[in-house]
């Protein structure tokens, strides 16, 4: 029968979220409803709330949660009711031509869970990134259910999006390891979490860049060596800052964790020859990249782009909360706050402030 909670909607484009009834239907096949334990404050959610990602008007917002699964439809295997679980936004197929040639962590056919949750008078609502959990309960597809040791879920439920996307840059994209030197370019939620990648991997010498004191303080507390507040520099200066903390050489794997084409150049620039770009930061439509192509061939190494961190969830949230729970991952630096439902749009401000790295919604 179709349960009727309390979710924060998004009705149009720039207007302040509802926070008001929503209705979850019963499981179809593939499908899993689960009690959302957690929710953390996004910036993709402000995204959808701007418009950014589509007009697909009225959205479900919400995505970086954990739960418990209540219920479960016809055909889930993976998952039963009571098991505690981190969401993800993207469910692999296994049937693509990146799953059946082992890579399924490039899945290009992910899915989201058939039926649509709806308002009370029946219209249809799109959950962002396929989840929508600023609700009680949600309705996914059972693959984007990926089940871990219960801990606390504002913490490890972060790692079902923007902590993941960074700790994943760093050690599944970029493939930093021990000795090498890295540098990230934004210290937000993202940024911050992949300097605690380069760290967990062992990089030697981890510059954080950003323009604003408070984030090059979060990023030292989660394991940058070196900071450089980039606030009055232009790209050559950042460049020079970063060579000038390795050596002369430059960085062997930097991160932008801006997406910007002036921070994508100064991490292009500030890599040492042969080194690694990763961009994990996300453009918006309109942004154009203008780089000489005698450069892109002279400097070598590889230039690569993250897709959620090249993560593939049923190995890496597992792992990454085995690490959290031995005190070796120190996730629990990126809860910023604790709020209720109600709190959304209160935390919107804050993180367009820069005030917090993430506020998570408890239920």
């Amino acid at each position: 029968m179709p349960q009727t909670v309390k979710g924060v909607i998004s009705r149009s484009k720039g207007a302040p979220v509802e926070l008001t009834n929503i209705v979850i239907p019963d499981p179809g096949p593939g499908e899993v409803i689960v009690d959302v334990k957690s929710c953390g404050v996004c910036h993709t959610d402000f995204h959808y709330r701007e418009g950014g990602i589509s007009d697909d008007y009225p959205f479900l917002l919400g995505h970086e949660s954990a739960g418990v699964v209540s219920e479960i439809g016809e055909g889930v295997t993976n998952v039963e009711v009571g098991d505690f679980v981190i969401l993800n936004w993207r469910a692999i197929c296994g049937d693509c031509r990146a799953c059946k040639r082992g890579e399924p962590w490039y899945c290009f056919a992910t899915h989201n869970a058939s039926q649509k949750m709806t308002l009370e008078d029946g219209t249809e609502l799109t959950a962002a990134l396929g989840i929508g959990s600023f609700a009680e309960k949600t309705l996914v597809a059972a693959g984007q259910c990926t089940i871990v040791d219960e801990a606390d879920p504002a913490v490890v439920g972060l790692l079902g999006c923007g902590i993941m996307a960074g700790i994943g840059a760093a050690i599944n994209t970029g493939q930093v390891s021990r000795g090498k030197s890295t540098a990230v370019i934004g210290c937000g939620g993202v940024g911050c979490a992949a300097i605690a990648g380069a760290a967990l991997a062992g990089s030697g010498t981890i510059i954080a860049v950003d323009i604003d004191d408070k984030k090059l303080e979060w990023a030292k507390d989660l394991g940058a060596t070196h900071t450089i507040n980039s606030r009055g520099l232009d790209e050559d200066g950042v460049v020079a800052a970063i060579q000038e903390l390795t050596g002369g050489f430059g960085a062997d794997v930097v991160i932008d964790a801006v997406g910007r084409p002036e921070t994508w150049r100064q991490a292009f620039y500030g890599r040492d020859l042969a080194g690694t770009v990763v961009l994990v930061g996300v453009p918006t439509p309109e942004m154009e990249l203008s780089v000489p192509l005698l450069d892109v061939f002279g400097r070598g190494g590889s230039l690569k782009s993250s897709w959620y961190g090249d993560c593939l969830p049923a190995r890496d949230f597992p792992m990454l909360v085995d690490l959290y729970t031995q005190g070796r991952l120190p996730l629990e630096k990126f809860v910023s706050e604790r709020i209720g439902i109600g709190d959304v749009e209160e935390a919107f401000d804050k993180m367009g402030r820069g005030e917090v790295l993430r506020s998570v919604v408890m239920f």
